[in-house]
């Protein structure tokens, strides 16, 4: 009985001390069993290992499923660390929530440990399309830090939704449309009420409008994520947080730009002029001096024929 009141006091201790530092990565405790891997938020780099992302992680008894594979081989190690601090149970699935590099490609490692890779056909599509592209960029920004790094596509592959069980809980994926990239799902965990939502949410820095991602859907994905009124949301970069944050830093936003990028097309704007529509609402987004006029050109070449 002393034994098991001695856990239960740590275990407070621990649920009630801030997040720790796990090498680039902050381990916040979501919920019991459930921890968001936080990486920061600038460029890739050697230093980071391209995990510039958050990460997902379940432990549910059986085994461990994770939320997005890292950004290299080297990455995923650095994930595989994390995990080893909070668990001993196994990674039994990696889900990719989309196309990003971070996403997947440390897919590899994952399968050397013997965990399934689960990913949308459209993120398994968006990554077999970027995925020299990604490779070259992150060569140059990560050097041998990427050494061991190989394209590796998932084991399960869905179209619109699939779901699992692992240790009693059931894991439902839904891939909703496009949003910042081509095959961005989310993953609901309803037994512990917490979304995991990839890169259709990006709190506390401002989200990037690429040529793959379309606005106008990214609106309608998060609108079908946020039906499900989660009390935790595990965004795609940033902490975890409620709704109310994920709203702002993203919903908001996207509804705000196009917005303002519609009143400067009927008012007849070119899409040269349209890095002057007024986002300064957004202007305390970490990023946001690098991202919001280049968001503001890609949601006019959006919007220009609709």
């Amino acid at each position: 009985m002393i034994r098991n009141s001695l856990r239960l006091f740590l275990l407070a201790i621990f649920m009630t001390t801030p997040p720790a530092l796990a090498e680039n990565l902050e381990v916040q405790v979501v919920t019991g069993g459930v921890w968001a891997l936080v990486g920061p938020h600038e460029q890739r780099s050697a230093s980071n290992l391209a995990n510039n992302a958050t990460f997902g992680v379940v432990a549910t008894g059986d085994g461990v499923v994770l939320i997005d594979a890292g950004g290299s081989w080297k990455g995923a190690e650095e994930i595989h660390a994390a995990i080893g601090s909070l668990t001993d149970e196994p990674v039994k699935f990696v889900i990719n929530s989309g196309g990003q590099d971070h996403r997947w490609l440390g897919n590899g490692y994952w399968k050397l440990q013997g965990a399934k890779i689960i990913a949308s056909a459209r993120a398994v599509d968006d990554q077999a399309e970027r995925q020299s592209m990604q490779l070259s960029m992150l060569k140059q920004l990560l050097g041998d830090a990427l050494s061991g790094t190989e394209p590796s596509q998932a084991d399960i592959v869905f179209e619109d939704a699939y779901s699992f069980e692992l240790g009693g809980m059931t894991f439902e994926i839904v891939q909703p449309g496009t949003a910042h990239t081509p095959g961005d799902s989310f993953v609901w965990l309803k037994a512990k009420d917490t979304v995991f939502a990839g890169d259709i949410v990006f709190v506390e820095r401002l989200l990037g409008v690429l040529p793959q991602s379309n606005a106008k859907s990214w609106i309608a994905a998060f609108e079908t994520m946020a039906a499900l009124n989660p009390a935790h949301v595990v965004p795609g970069h940033g902490h975890a947080t409620g709704m109310q944050q994920a709203r702002v830093d993203t919903y908001d936003y996207l509804v705000n730009l196009r917005e303002k990028i519609a009143q400067h097309i009927d008012a007849g704007g070119d899409m040269i002029g349209s890095v002057g529509v007024d986002q300064t609402a957004f202007s305390g987004l970490d990023q946001f001096d690098l991202l919001s006029k280049r968001n503001a050109q890609q949601v006019y070449s959006e919007m220009e024929w609709e």
